[in-house]
Formats: C-alpha cells, structure tokens, sequence
C-alpha cells in the first residue's frame, strides 16, 4: 500500500531493499530512539542492528519526505482487521515542531478511511506515549519494555439535520 502525500510538502516513499536505504532507516532509528535505549542498556550497534535488520524484512518502510529533505521513517502495515503503525522516527532536528503529529492524525486518517483501528508499541519511558494519547490511543497491554496501544475505527456521525 502507498501512504498519500500529505499536502502541501510531505511525503512518503516507500524504502525498498537496497543496503543505503536500510542504512538510512538505522540512522533514523538511532538518532530518535537511541538516548532513550541507551538511558536503560547502552547501545549495542550489533544488537540493535539485527533487531533493526529482521524489522526491516518484516514490514514495509516509509521514508518521511519534507521536499527533498529526509525526516525520517515509519512504517504502515494493513493486516487483517487493524493497521499496524511503528517505526516512527524522526531525527531530532525535526521533532517538536508538530509533524509528527500531523504525520500520525494523516495516518489515522487513512486507517478510518480503511475502516481499521491502529495498534501500535512505544518503550515505557518514551516520551511519545502523550502524542499517542492525544491522539486517541488507549493501552491494551504491556511487556516488561513495551506499552502496546490501539486507537479505535473514527465514529462517522450522521450530519444533523437541523
């Protein structure tokens, strides 16, 4: 599946096999989420590069394309009865200024347009959680590392009639 552009700038190609693209979704994983693995473990490069490598085979990547400017990657997976959302890494340059959340209401935009809830899994301690939250995801489980999230299908309501 194709993510739509995301006007009037945005876009999302999709990242196909080569080693630079996948080179270029571990730096973006590294720069977002790196300080706060290393707040817990350190960072292990191997480790971290395997986890990355057989995420990379699982699902599909997105680049987060501002003009020709690279943001960074998610990933959007239509599986049965729900979207799968992650791999949501911004380098640091371009978060805090609200394209995240833009990005991810766009997303969600997407999925009701689909008819299928989100699910989706941050680390504990990541900040990211109050983006989610804002934008309507509820817990639904928990690992010893992970919290795991779902926002629900948008209700369409009828329009009024008076």
């Amino acid at each position: 599946m194709n993510i739509p552009d995301l006007p009037p700038d945005l876009s999302f190609p999709k990242l196909g096999t080569s080693p630079e693209d996948q080179e270029f979704a571990f730096e973006a994983k590294r720069a977002a989420i790196g300080p706060y693995i290393i707040q817990r473990w350190g960072w292990d490069d191997n480790f971290q590069r395997d986890v990355h490598d057989s995420r990379y085979r699982e699902k599909p990547f997105y680049v987060v394309r501002r003009g020709e400017k690279r943001l960074g990657t998610l990933s959007f997976q239509v599986l049965a009865g729900h979207i799968q959302f992650g791999e949501f890494y911004l380098f640091p340059i371009f978060q805090r200024e609200g394209t995240g959340a833009k990005i991810l209401a766009h997303c969600l935009k997407l999925a009701d347009s689909l008819a299928l809830s989100v699910r989706l899994e941050h680390l504990h301690w990541n900040p990211v959680r109050s983006l989610y939250k804002r934008h309507g995801f509820v817990d639904v489980g928990r690992s010893d590392i992970h919290c795991f999230m779902e926002r629900p299908v948008a209700v369409k309501r009828p329009a009024s009639d008076g």
